[in-house]
């Protein structure tokens, strides 16, 4: 071995093969070619005759081609942004049928739920959530990529909204006077704003990727917690205890559940509660006959939820039972129809809803791309979730502007059934949006004797429908030994019922994303050995046969790009492996194996590497070259070693020190180090 002292600091850095350039252009077709033609023959210049002057027949058909090129980018780009653009000239009568079926049967189910999430949930004029299920669904319609996806208020989102008007409501001396009701209006109109910038502005920065980064099992915790939540606030209304809550106050989910509790035996109204849990009982055993009879077409599309409100109203005095009725709404909600959303009124409660409207963005988006993606996997087309972000943020951004309108996101029940009853396009969403807006100026006085505790009974049996996947789920992280997802789903569940939802879904948010970041931190590397008898080198941990035939030569392939988050940690990692190998060891242990003499680096995996981390790499073999370690990069790629050089990686190690392969390394090592 030659002495230590004089080991030169050398790293030989392999080319990689040449990059292959991109945006190669294809010819266009002959079919495409002649659809051109009378486009070429209306240009200026592009007849087969000679003309006057300087320019040729041949230019004018050059001008001519780049002319109507440049009109079918211009096409191709807007349909790409206004979707609409491209499936409305090409409607076809035949998909008409489809989407008429689709959107009233979707209508008959948004009529009432809408209704129940404005009064029951949000705590608002009942008609803002009439205009939540049309308004912001028909600009959905016009730009967003998935041709099922049905826009409009959420159970979730409309209970997070309620609970920010009932915190404004709670600070004013009369919770429930027509000045406390303007004031829920603003608070609901500036989050339905929020939400509209939140979501156009994360689509139009491309973090479309959001929906994959977050956890599922968060998704799951959150409606989850939800379902409880909501169940807990309905049978409120449904044991008619509505005015003694209004005495006592009970504020979390928690003080509601006793306020049930002590109550719901001793001071609940016969009437009500006998309507509720009818009405509650005929809505399960119409779906549960529908299930069970759903290859009659027509039996599967009867809307059990319309049919229950128009058996409600058949009788005309559940008022004088003291059964609490929905009575006159008015159309408008506060002065007149379109009102712009930055008024002062409105404006005031920014930063007090910033947080709610943060977090209804975040999980509108979450369970609007789960419909979606399903939908466009069942009908085989595909959608963009950067292009969704933006339909989904203009559409609540235009719904803003009717004061009072809930948040509108996509629903995975209502999507399916989209697609179940014969949607082809987002016609089936216009339509649907058309008889909203006639119900709502048109059939609302006829709801005049509706119970509210039928409404209350509506949305209870949404929570079946919220709960329903929870225990697969569970059974399914139990099963796969998830330990991280499960405590994500306890998390969430248990802070969203202690506290409120809000502060679950934060909580959860956070803990997420800091698993995301300690993941990604974490460069994902592997000790190589030699095959025997070849000059293969292959990770120790994969093939059996390999071995370190080295003494004191450590040989890590790093597996991917390296970046600022994944390099931070790269020392530790480096030393962790040198001391202790690729098994699992804690620190305080014994180091397995002595202190490396060369260490080489198989770089073949690393396509790029930013600023960052070429800073943190030199430093790092700056201090191995101070020890007297011998350092080798191999199957450098021509882009990383553009940045090696910039960063001085090159210059710092010499010429001597770069090799094309691990093998070509290491002969160098038995020449320079035995």
């Amino acid at each position: 071995m030659a002495d230590h002292s004089r080991r030169p600091n050398l790293v030989h850095f392999a080319s990689s093969s040449s990059s292959i350039p991109e945006g190669a252009m294809t010819p266009r077709s002959e079919h495409e070619h002649d659809s051109l033609l009378p486009d070429l023959e209306r240009l200026p210049g592009s007849g087969t005759t000679s003309t006057s002057g300087s320019r040729t027949p041949s230019h004018y058909g050059t001008t001519g081609n780049k002319a109507v090129e440049k009109r079918q980018k211009l096409k191709k780009r807007v349909q790409y942004y206004i979707p609409s653009f491209a499936w409305i000239p090409n409607y076809t009568l035949s998909s008409l049928a489809g989407d008429i079926l689709a959107g009233a049967t979707v209508a008959s189910m948004l009529i009432p739920q809408s209704v129940s999430y404005a009064s029951s949930l949000a705590k608002l004029n009942p008609v803002t959530g009439l205009y939540a299920a049309s308004i912001p669904a028909i600009f959905y319609a016009l730009l967003g990529t998935s041709r099922h996806l049905n826009v409009a208020p959420e159970a979730a989102l409309s209970l997070l909204l309620g609970q920010a008007v009932d915190d404004v409501r709670h600070d004013m001396d009369d919770p429930h006077s027509p000045e406390a009701d303007a004031i829920a209006l603003s608070v609901s109109t500036v989050i339905t704003l929020q939400v509209g910038l939140i979501s156009f502005l994360l689509g139009f920065f491309r973090l479309g990727f959001i929906d994959v980064v977050l956890s599922r099992a968060l998704l799951r915790g959150f409606i989850s917690a939800v379902a409880v939540v909501i169940l807990i606030e309905q049978l409120i209304p449904m044991f008619g205890l509505v005015p003694l809550e209004r005495v006592v106050h009970p504020a979390t989910t928690l003080e509601k559940l006793l306020f049930l509790i002590e109550n719901m035996f001793t001071h609940r109204n016969p009437f009500t509660t006998l309507i509720s849990f009818a009405s509650l009982a005929t809505l399960i055993f119409m779906r549960l006959f529908k299930n069970m009879f759903k290859r009659y077409w027509f039996i599967y599309r009867i809307p059990e939820v319309l049919v229950v409100v128009i058996l409600s109203t058949e009788y005309f005095e559940w008022d004088k039972h003291g059964v609490d009725i929905l009575g006159s709404v008015n159309v408008k909600t506060h002065g007149s129809f379109i009102q712009s959303p930055f008024r002062g009124a409105t404006m005031k409660y920014l930063r007090r809803t910033s947080s709610t409207a943060v977090v209804s963005a975040v999980a509108g988006y979450l369970d609007s791309m789960v419909a979606g993606k399903q939908a466009a996997s069942r009908f085989g087309y595909t959608i963009s979730p950067n292009r969704e972000l933006v339909a989904l943020g203009a559409s609540n951004l235009a719904g803003s502007f009717v004061p009072g309108t809930l948040s509108a996101f996509g629903s995975i029940t209502r999507t399916r059934i989209n697609g179940d009853v014969g949607g082809t396009t987002q016609m089936a969403s216009l339509i649907c949006s058309g008889i909203i807006l006639l119900a709502t100026f048109f059939l609302l006085p006829w709801l005049y004797y509706l119970p509210k505790c039928v409404l209350a009974s509506i949305i209870t049996l949404i929570v079946f429908s919220l709960l329903a996947e929870t225990p697969h789920d569970l059974h399914y992280y139990w099963k796969m030994s998830a330990w991280m997802d499960l405590t994500l789903v306890f998390l969430t569940f248990v802070f969203s019922i202690v506290y409120n939802v809000e502060v679950g879904i934060v909580i959860s948010l956070i803990i997420s994303l800091l698993l995301v970041v300690h993941k990604s931190s974490r460069a994902r590397m592997t000790i190589l050995g030699r095959i025997p008898g070849t000059d293969r080198w292959k990770p120790i941990n994969e093939v059996p046969e390999v071995e370190e035939d080295v003494s004191g030569a450590l040989i890590v392939r790093i597996k991917e790009n390296l970046d600022f988050a994944n390099t931070a940690q790269l020392k530790e990692r480096l030393r962790r492996l040198e001391l202790y190998g690729i098994d699992k060891s804690h620190p305080s242990e014994d180091p397995r194996r002595h202190e490396a003499t060369v260490l080489v680096f198989h770089l073949a995996d690393v396509d790029s590497c930013d600023a960052i981390s070429s800073q943190i790499f030199y430093e790092l073999l700056e201090e191995y070259g101070s020890r007297g370690v011998g350092l080798y990069i191999t199957h450098l790629r021509p882009k990383v070693r553009e940045t090696f050089e910039k960063a001085g990686i090159m210059k710092l190690l010499g010429p001597y020190a770069i090799q094309e392969n691990v093998a070509d390394a290491m002969r160098d090592v038995n020449v320079r180090f035995r």
